[in-house]
């Protein structure tokens, strides 16, 4: 494209930022944030994927393929097989609230409510709790009932394809919660994105518009349809978010009465998730482990050779006989543990993903000794969430 091309785009851009300036969420709104959104920015929000069954079939779908049309339930990254899985989860990050999603909650109506009630009674009334739901799904009985078991917000997915059920929004004005729609940004639907603004406007509180972003799965298809990201390593899509822009300059030319937020990708990742993983750091972090300005959790970690961090690691894992390693481990750690003279919160066996963890510190400086026990020494920076994920690891000796 030349530049006589690219020119007129980046000036519409620039107008439309100096009519709508950035947020310090780095966000755009009209009106005050939603307040689920005012706990998520925060990283206050657990994200409880309910299940991944769901009546539709969206060509922009995010979900991941190890999600998407199963039932399975995450709480963050934590894989849940009950209830007290979600707590532990909202208890490591000090969680204010959770955020409802799937799939489609109501597809698991009864695991939805059940979960909300709990979640209520667990950490009290105060604790915020909003839902993402389309309308295939709903009904007043539907609706009754969770609100009776205590949600505070519902954010409804409109089929902007189709208005075959938009009626079906009027039937949770009838109950005293926040109510909402919530829209990907596609740059192609601005005309169906319009129609759909102009008929939500008197009905809810708030829209919330999300920049596209293409997902790693075999459900989207959004590149397929000549759609392209922004760059080569943004999964953001090129002109959502100057379609956002204009969309609530829309709003604000029709003078419709409504909260309008646009949720970019920049937000999600360097605030909503940041700051998130900043409290789970905080929450979860040992005596011995360090925490970098981004929430990764940086330690020493001493790793049996036949289980060490490579190519192919996680499946190894998944598996391995774990409690087989930690027996193995067990007697090196006591040893380690009277060498060194270490209290039980500066040093521990990791059962999750066998291994020996301690302080960076003390792992760099006797990297030589470890070796010597037949152990695989290393500097490891991780996320602090369940699955611990690693981000670099580097061996020493």
């Amino acid at each position: 494209m030349s530049e006589s091309k690219k020119q007129p785009e980046s000036k519409k851009q620039t107008e439309l930022e100096i009519k709508v300036p950035e947020n310090k969420y780095y966000s755009y709104n009209l009106g005050q944030l939603p307040k689920g959104c005012r706990y998520c920015v925060k990283g206050e929000k657990l994200v409880l994927f309910i299940t991944g069954e769901c009546p539709r079939r969206c060509y922009f779908c995010p979900v991941s393929d190890q999600k998407y049309q199963k039932d399975v339930i995450f709480a963050n990254e934590r894989s849940v097989k009950d209830f007290e899985d979600v707590v532990k989860e909202a208890e490591a990050m000090d969680a204010k609230g959770a955020g409802i999603t799937g799939g489609d909650p109501l597809a698991r109506l009864e695991r939805t409510v059940e979960f909300i009630r709990k979640l209520k009674e667990r950490f009290g009334k105060e604790f915020h709790i909003h839902l993402y739901t389309s309308l295939d799904l709903v009904n007043s009985e539907n609706l009754k009932q969770l609100f009776q078991a205590g949600l505070d917000e519902i954010r409804f997915h409109l089929d902007f394809e189709s208005k075959k059920l938009w009626d079906r929004i009027e039937l949770a004005k009838e109950f005293d919660w926040d109510l909402g729609v919530e829209i990907p940004l596609i740059p192609n639907k601005e005309k169906e994105l319009k129609e759909l603004i102009d008929f939500i406007h008197d009905k809810v509180k708030f829209l919330n518009l999300n920049e596209l972003e293409v997902a790693d799965n075999e459900q989207s298809k959004l590149l397929k349809m000549g759609l392209k990201t922004k760059d080569e390593v943004s999964y953001a899509v090129e002109k959502s978010l100057e379609l956002g822009l204009s969309l609530i300059e829309y709003v604000k030319k029709k003078e419709y009465q409504l909260s309008v937020h646009l949720c970019t990708a920049k937000l999600k990742d360097a605030i909503q998730l940041g700051n998130r993983l900043k409290r789970e750091a905080e929450v979860s972090k040992n005596k011995f482990d360090l925490v970098d300005e981004e929430g990764m959790l940086i330690r020493g970690a001493l790793y049996l050779k036949e289980l060490a961090p490579d190519f192919g690691y996680r499946k190894k894992l998944e598996e391995a006989d774990k409690e087989q390693f930690v027996q193995l481990l067990k007697p090196l750690y006591d040893r380690i543990k009277k060498k060194f003279k270490l209290d039980d919160e500066e040093i521990m066996i990791d059962e999750k993903k066998p291994r020996i963890l301690l302080s960076k510190r003390l792992v760099k400086k006797k990297s030589s000794y470890f070796a010597s026990l037949g152990l695989r020494p290393a500097i490891v920076v991780e996320y602090p969430t369940a699955n611990q994920l690693e981000i670099e690891v580097e061996f020493l000796g």
